[in-house]
């Protein structure tokens, strides 16, 4: 568009310049008719004076042979203005060496493109200002100045809006691509529902086959999704089912075992010799029995637990005072931990929850727990119960020496134990903090553990209920 302003600005000049220089012509032809007053001495003024309705800009400059040169302008409102002698001498100057049509300065009085002619024993030189070429030119410019400013902002606009049109396809696919990077893929039921609209993804367009192809994407990526969430429902149904098939046979051995220490534990001792070893071989043995079916049957307990959480069952729901659970809690550890110090921290008012009290009194156990068994004797374990805000809050502290950092991250998973040697010391399946955070999960709180050495502190949050009306009982 400017190269175009620009050459039709050229060609538009070129067009008035010749119209210019045509008129000239015209006016030189109109003054060969006045060669018999010229020659009679008259002046450029006079000459002008008595032509009728002289055209304003016309300029005419005489030489004879009987007077000085003379030249004199028509200006704008029709009234002709001799020249002086310095303006004639710098005419004279400025056209020395020149022939045919060209452009002279008259100072005070302008522009004038001029053409010279032979009058006998005469010479004239006719011209006609160029000030109507300059305005024709200034406005004709500007004009096109504007008019190209104009289109290019309207190309820019059409442009923009252009290319945001076809570009709106990649911001489909951009805003869709954002709103799945926001889904929880990583556990429990999923599945992809957003797609690139149909529109958008148009294959006969390069930016609609990006929008297909994610399209395409989603639809592998949901089916992989579906597939992966059959495959743990299956595993958690297996997990299930061989929890329960286990439990059979564990009780039978527990129960066999326990009945054989009973029997052997009625009869009498013989006198010491090889039947006497025997007997407590046999003793030792079915006490090992009994243990490891104990130890199995607690697993089996805890993953069985663990799968029926995860399906969403296993809760019986009801009115849950946590402030009576915590001090249920410490009394049932208490003997358990006798070099422990156990410190209640409870207000007077209870502290109601909706939820599973079985359940939330094994989390409040699997905390007291774990402070008792991984903390020295000795070190002061605080449980404290508060209402904040909307939330009914359990806290378990302990001055102990800390989790290890490390740990501190995988801490509720399930298995993680602090102590990973063979010959632990602490014993335990490492399931008692992941059933605890499930439990919590599905009641719908969290839980989390701040850990350094000497202040470490398990916290449950737990949805709590308003506090009841107080009903006032009739007079």
């Amino acid at each position: 568009m400017v190269l175009v302003a620009v050459a039709t600005s050229a060609i538009l000049g070129q067009v008035v310049e010749q119209q210019l220089d045509s008129e000239v012509k015209s006016a030189r032809q109109s003054v060969e008719f006045m060669r018999v007053p010229i020659s009679a001495g008259m002046t450029a003024e006079e000459i002008l004076e008595q032509q009728p309705a002289p055209r304003p800009g016309f300029f005419l400059a005489v030489e004879s042979t009987i007077g000085q040169p003379t030249a004199a302008v028509v200006e704008a409102d029709g009234d002709v203005v001799p020249l002086t002698d310095d303006q004639i001498e710098a005419i004279v100057e400025s056209i020395k060496q020149q022939q045919g049509q060209f452009v002279v300065s008259v100072d005070g009085v302008g522009t004038y493109r001029i053409e010279g002619v032979s009058l006998g024993n005469a010479y004239a030189i006719v011209g006609l200002s160029r000030a109507g070429i300059s305005d024709t030119l200034t406005r004709m410019l500007t004009t096109i100045g504007l008019l190209t400013a104009g289109g290019l902002i309207l190309l820019a606009v059409a442009t923009a809006w252009t290319i945001r049109r076809g570009l709106a396809p990649l911001r489909a696919v951009a805003a869709t691509a954002e709103r799945v990077s926001k889904q929880q893929l990583d556990q429990g039921e999923v599945s992809i529902a957003e797609r690139v609209p149909v529109r958008e993804a148009d294959p006969r367009t390069e930016v609609g086959r990006v929008g297909e192809a994610l399209n395409t994407l989603l639809d592998h990526v949901d089916e992989s999704l579906t597939a992966r969430q059959r495959n743990e429902e299956r595993m958690r149904a297996f997990v299930a089912d061989a929890s329960h098939e286990l439990r059979t046979p564990l009780a039978s051995i527990r129960g066999y075992s326990e009945l054989s220490l009973k029997a052997l534990g009625r009869a009498s001792r013989p006198e010491p010799g090889p039947d006497a070893m025997t007997l407590e071989t046999t003793e030792a043995s079915l006490e090992r029995i009994q243990a490891q079916s104990l130890r199995m049957t607690s697993l089996v307990e805890d993953l069985l637990l663990l799968a029926r959480l995860d399906e969403g069952q296993e809760l019986v729901y009801g009115t849950v005072d946590l402030t009576r659970l915590a001090i249920d809690a410490v009394g049932d550890v208490t003997p358990t931990g006798p070099g422990h110090e156990w410190v209640l921290d409870v207000g007077e008012e209870p502290v109601l929850i909706a939820g599973d009290a079985g359940r939330l009194h094994q989390v409040a156990a699997n905390l007291l727990a774990n402070a008792r068994t991984h903390t020295p004797e000795g070190t002061t374990v605080t449980v404290t119960v508060a209402r904040e805000g909307r939330d009914a809050v359990l806290r378990v502290h302990d001055d102990g020496p800390g989790i290890d950092p490390a740990l501190q991250g995988e801490l509720f998973e399930r298995f993680a134990r602090g102590d990973r040697s063979r010959a632990r010391q602490t014993g335990g399946t490492g399931l008692g903090l992941s059933i605890a955070r499930a439990i919590v999960d599905a009641h719908g709180g969290s839980i989390r553990v701040t850990s350094t050495p000497g202040d470490t502190t398990f916290e449950v949050r737990l949805p709590a209920r308003p506090t009841d009306p107080v009903v006032v009982a009739p007079a």
